[in-house]
């Protein structure tokens, strides 16, 4: 209903606002300034505050650079405040902060617009995964229907959301929930990225769809003389020792985003790409194709070099087998993954499942507590949380002040303040958006956290800065750890 509502020309800015999105991206405001500038004036009686208006000052706002910056952004803030309702100033300082909380964020908002378009919602999210944004989307689909949204296809040079995988304990449950015959991988531990061909420019992207192609000119290189003139590969680049084994994930990271003296630090940790799906070849888009056919196309066209290794199996034993070579070749542990899959793309899967080593989950950073003794004046104990089922909210897992080093307490503690949105005599409480993969032993019931379960043993392994929270693991995928480990319902 409010969809249908919206004047079309800001369609697109009213999905954007509704699912708790800037256009704009982060504007560089803090909760703290934010606060002043509403305190500084009057609010306005009666609504006359348009979305345009709306982003129109949020640009302005965005566009402020130089000396005296953070004081014309107040007055500019201050002017926009002024001419919001009491509740609109409210609405606006949750959405700048990034603590809307609507409850109609992306998986919500996916729904409405093919309630107000009249579509089935598979329509609309198919559309999803190759659109630069939900705003594109809610246009398309009120305006030209499923016509329309046809149009949103994956095109090479254009990023999109990769595919994610979901979780499971060992390899005969991955087996079995594959239906008996699977695809087993290696699961290595680099950075995700895809590769865009299209005759001879070559684009290269994070999963977060950031452009790191002058990072890693051996990538480029190595994708530039691949006899094919079109092309779009998901895969990994990962920094290995002499020996073929790999480095850890910080070292590897340590390449991207670097654009100057790129030779010299190549030089010193050069990156191998390992593929593992093809999207594109040439003019066919295959991200709908089984997986079987996507191999078959990556294997004509990337030499065996830079595929990752890969076998078939039905047989657990064989499963074993490869499970164990992966890791005495030093990687994390093994992908399963369904034959006759499409490649869902922006989705936590169920035909792509992860078996690692240790146990480890992707939770989200809810709240800091202050540290004692030796860690004074650092926030220490985290609070972990996956996503709910309801979009944009979070179950609480539990604590942990374990795997920190000074450096990541020093990291850590800034980054938290600096998305700090109250505070107790007990700790800190921050927007939902730093993403740190936690090892844990196991999953126990619980009746301390709402979610009635809780990880033993829970430790830091690394934050993850190449993941949003819209990419952590959710409560069903820990529920369904959960009731593996223990055959529990």
């Amino acid at each position: 209903a409010c969809l249908h509502s919206v004047e079309r020309a800001e369609i697109e800015l009213a999905v954007h606002y509704l699912a708790g999105e800037l256009p704009q991206g982060k504007l560089g405001v803090g909760y703290g300034s934010l606060q002043e500038a509403v305190a500084s004036v009057a609010s306005a009686p009666t609504a006359t505050l348009t979305l345009s208006d709306v982003d129109q000052r949020l640009t302005e706002v965005q566009a402020i650079r130089g000396a005296g910056s953070a004081q014309r952004r107040a007055q500019t803030l201050a002017e926009l405040f002024a001419a919001a309702t009491a509740l609109e100033q409210e609405f606006l300082v949750r959405l700048i902060v990034g603590e809307l909380r609507a409850g109609a964020l992306a998986g919500v908002m996916l729904e409405a617009i093919a309630a107000a378009a009249q579509l089935e919602p598979a329509v609309v999210r198919r559309a999803a995964m190759y659109a630069r944004g939900l705003g594109d989307v809610a246009r398309a689909a009120l305006s030209g229907g499923e016509d329309a949204l046809a149009a949103f296809q994956l095109e090479t040079l254009e990023p999109f959301e990769p595919m994610l995988a979901q979780t499971a304990l060992d390899v005969e449950s991955a087996l079995e929930r594959l239906g008996g015959e699977a695809a087993l991988e290696w699961k290595v531990d680099g950075a995700r990225i895809q590769l865009h061909k299209r005759a001879d420019e070559v684009r290269i992207f994070t999963r977060n769809r950031n452009d790191v192609t002058d990072s890693l000119p051996e990538v480029v290189e190595l994708a530039a003389a691949l006899p094919v003139r079109e092309l779009v590969l998901d895969g990994e680049a990962i920094a290995l020792e002499g020996c073929g084994r790999p480095r850890p994930f910080q070292v590897t990271m340590r390449r991207f985003g670097r654009r100057l003296d790129v030779d010299t630090l190549r030089r010193q940790l050069p990156l191998h790409g390992y593929f593992f799906d093809c999207l594109r070849l040439e003019a066919h888009s295959l991200a709908e194709q089984p997986m079987r056919r996507r191999w078959e196309a990556l294997a004509s066209a990337v030499p065996a070099a830079h595929r990752i290794p890969r076998i078939i199996v039905k047989e657990a034993v064989a499963a074993r087998r490869f499970y164990a070579a992966a890791l005495a070749a030093g990687h994390e542990g093994v992908m399963a993954k369904a034959l006759d899959a499409p490649y869902e793309a922006g989705n936590r899967g169920v035909s792509w499942l992860k078996i690692k080593r240790a146990h480890t989950l992707d939770l989200v950073v809810l709240a800091a507590e202050w540290g004692h003794g030796r860690r004074s004046g650092w926030l220490s104990n985290l609070h972990l949380g996956a996503r709910a089922d309801d979009e944009g909210a979070f179950v609480m897992l539990g604590k942990t002040f374990k795997g920190l080093t000074d450096a990541i307490l020093t990291w850590q503690t800034r980054e938290l303040l600096a998305r700090e949105v109250r505070r107790d005599a007990m700790a800190v409480y921050v927007r939902p958006e730093l993403v740190v993969e936690i090892a844990f032993n196991d999953i126990q019931a619980s009746v301390q956290y709402p979610g009635g379960l809780a990880l033993r043993f829970a430790r830091v392994k690394r934050y993850r800065d190449d993941k949003a929270a819209a990419q952590a693991d959710t409560i069903a995928t820990v529920r369904a750890l959960y009731q593996a480990q223990t055959g529990a319902v």
